[in-house]
């Protein structure tokens, strides 16, 4: 599936793309690791880290689609993870949100086509489920766009997926972070936004090796979702600050109390399997397919009619100790 293969990752620079980037080195033999960004400087910081024969750096926008058609020439995968994902600064600015996930998403797609990429998986997030920000919108909008390109694709090879997880411990601009700042500057407090709020919870590494594996699921026109822990924030405050108050600051604009990763209203096209949930195409596309038998050939079956995932209902919670040993695990 990946040695031999040449393997563009949109916005390559972030937590998700260096990640994987290296889990490909370390277990794969690509042809090529083609990391398209628009950061100069993150290129060149991550170039000095991966910097073996197969590794190419492309500056580009998914804004900008005549680059991403010179950058996918002769490329047989794409991971796209490029996207504005702070939920503030999507709500304070809409367009810029809307150009980069929406339209870029778009942009993605007529590249993917037009050089005839094998296949693509869009990464997503559980805000995109019932979205009540704008980040979530746009990101509903693009998991739509990669399910309905399958029919763009004609007689090409093509086929186009997505992966839809939780919070990545520790990325970059997450609550981990944050707070561990917040600890080394000898705040008073740890703010938490709602002291019911939940999240779930995913490794970094977990997230690059479920994406590899559905790889080789894939059909087309598939949402792949992990089976995941949540955790209580108040938790999490709990695990790395044991010894300082929490203060409850109130949910910021565009903030939910749980995230869903599967909505009560997707429950019919809905499978079950057994380390994961797919949301199977609400609508009819180009590709004949059985999806309760993936290409791996698991074997899913329907979920319940009523049937929602979310970090509330979720049956697997991290208790505060297993957080404290998860950070440490991850250095955080």
């Amino acid at each position: 599936m990946i040695n031999g293969k040449s393997i563009l990752i949109t916005g390559g620079t972030g937590s998700f793309g260096k990640a994987f980037t290296e889990y490909l080195l370390k277990n794969y033999k690509p042809r090529k690791i083609i990391i398209f960004s628009r950061g100069e400087l993150k290129q060149f910081e991550m170039s000095q880290i991966f910097n073996g024969p197969v590794m190419r750096y492309f500056i580009g926008d998914v804004r900008d689609l005549e680059r991403l058609k010179k950058a996918m020439r002769d490329v047989d995968i794409v991971i796209h993870a490029a996207a504005l994902k702070q939920v503030p600064t999507a709500e304070y600015n809409p367009m810029e949100c809307i150009k980069t996930n929406v339209i870029g998403a778009s942009n993605v797609i007529d590249a993917a086509i037009y050089n005839n990429v094998s296949k693509i998986i869009a990464l997503s997030t559980d805000k995109a489920a019932n979205p009540v920000n704008l980040y979530g919108a746009t990101k509903l909008c693009s998991d739509k766009l990669f399910v309905a390109a399958n029919n763009m694709v004609g007689g090409g090879r093509t086929r186009f997926s997505v992966v839809r997880y939780g919070n990545v411990v520790g990325s970059r601009g997450s609550v981990v972070p944050f707070f561990r700042k917040l600890i080394n500057s000898n705040a008073d407090a740890i703010p938490v936004t709602h002291e019911e709020m939940t999240r779930f919870w995913f490794k970094l590494e977990d997230a690059v090796k479920f994406v590899i594996r559905n790889l080789e699921r894939m059909q087309g026109g598939e949402t792949f979702i992990p089976k995941i822990p949540s955790i209580r924030v108040v938790d999490l405050a709990k695990a790395m600050a044991p010894d300082l108050p929490i203060k409850i600051i109130g949910i910021r604009p565009g903030e939910k109390l749980h995230e869903v990763m599967c909505p009560a209203d997707d429950a019919y096209h809905t499978l079950e399997f057994d380390d994961h949930f797919v949301i199977t195409p609400s609508i009819t596309i180009n590709i004949n397919a059985d999806y309760s038998v993936n290409a791996a050939g698991e074997k899913g079956k329907a979920v319940d009619h009523m049937f929602e995932y979310n970090s509330l209902n979720n049956p697997v919670y991290l208790s505060v100790e297993e957080i404290v040993k998860l950070n440490q695990e991850l250095g955080l």
